[in-house]
């Protein structure tokens, strides 16, 4: 059964979708079964994997106005499939008020796949309404991404309050799978200061692996890739293989305990 992470952060441009896909794209190579849901209505995830023509996105899986399986779609990277998402995925918020169960409609649709996939990573709204409650309350654990500039915890607490929160109320077997330092820059006095800091505010939570600044990195949406297809010498995608690894290093760890 699929281990279900979500990569959230309310804060926008800290490297979420850029985590998002290229964890699962480094999963995939490391030979993993690896779903990625897009739910965030910006659809960066999708068009980052050069997915177009969207039929069915993640707006028929929390509206359950399709099946799950038909809303899968292939990716041109090993191993990784993807629920695209749409601008659509904005009404889901307005529509889902009213339903019963509104929290648990992801958790649902997901049920009848996991069983098909060794992960499924959920690229969370920039937010913290209802569709990001979703994708917490089906996950298993949470990869927050923190990038080492100005304000960096900024609002960092308001997301663990949210996580606490479907916890208590949602899904009490929620974790955080780890605090992912992003954009890292070694010259800069700044981005050495963050990394103490989150380390010193959060020790054991923080990933070994931090990801820096990387032309290539940033290049590789804008041609619908990830990181790994796109150019997969570059520092970016050493870091983000050595991020999966950390990932499955501890997740069999978890098992073997």
């Amino acid at each position: 059964m699929a281990k279900i992470i979500g990569i959230a952060n309310q804060k926008g441009g800290v490297g979420k979708t850029t985590t998002a896909v290229n964890l699962a794209a480094a999963l995939g190579v490391l030979e993993k079964k690896i779903l990625i849901i897009d739910a965030d209505p910006q659809a960066n995830a999708t068009s980052g994997l050069g997915v177009e023509d969207v039929q069915y996105s993640t707006y028929n899986l929390l509206e359950h106005s399709a099946d799950t399986r038909v809303c899968i779609k292939r990716t041109a990277t090993p191993n990784l499939d993807i629920i695209p998402s749409h601008i659509d995925l904005v009404a889901a918020e307005i529509e889902l008020v009213d339903k019963e169960d509104r929290e648990y409609m992801l958790k649902k649709a997901l049920a009848s796949v996991r069983d098909d996939y060794d992960y499924i990573i959920i690229d969370c709204a920039p937010s913290l309404g209802l569709i990001t409650v979703n994708a917490l309350t089906a996950a298993d654990s949470v990869i927050i991404p923190i990038q080492c500039e100005y304000f960096a915890l900024e609002g960092l607490g308001k997301l663990l309050n949210t996580v606490k929160n479907v916890q208590k109320i949602h899904n009490k077997d929620l974790g955080i799978e780890g605090l992912l330092l992003t954009m890292y820059d070694s010259r800069l006095r700044l981005s050495n200061q963050v990394v103490e800091e989150v380390n010193l505010h959060f020790p054991e939570m923080v990933f070994e692996t931090i990801i820096s600044r990387n032309v290539r990195l940033s290049e590789a949406p804008s041609f619908g890739e990830s990181i790994l297809n796109y150019d997969a010498e570059s520092k970016g995608a050493v870091q983000y293989i050595q991020l999966a690894e950390e990932v499955l290093l501890k997740n069999e760890n978890l098992i073997k305990n």
